[in-house]
């Protein structure tokens, strides 16, 4: 499976659709909607509505996210939204402010 990826100096402005990982290291505003799986890197800086298989974030989203398997927040992200997926894992340190619905 292909991997597309936002580099640090990007800023995208819109909507993006897809059915392979995207790794965003720079700026997306707007809607990301994906077939696979989404990592925002510690660079990374996303102010979205997410819906996506699996999400990894490292660095910073506000917006919500949907995903249908799992949402992983790692140790030095950020995060202000709703999370709704069937499994929700925060790493030590991770900082998230917002409801959580598993019942999906």
């Amino acid at each position: 499976m292909a991997n597309t990826v936002i580099g640090e100096s990007i800023v995208i402005d819109g909507e993006i659709t897809g059915n392979e990982d995207l790794v965003v290291q720079g700026t997306v505003k707007g809607r990301i909607q994906l077939t696979e799986s989404l990592f925002v890197e510690e660079s990374g800086a996303v102010e979205a509505e997410i819906e996506t298989q699996n999400v990894e974030v490292s660095g910073k989203v506000t917006g919500n996210i949907t995903a249908v398997d799992k949402v992983e927040l790692k140790a030095e992200c950020r995060m202000v939204g709703d999370i709704k997926a069937p499994r929700i894992l925060m790493a030590d340190g991770s900082s998230y402010r917002g409801n959580i619905d598993m019942n999906v």
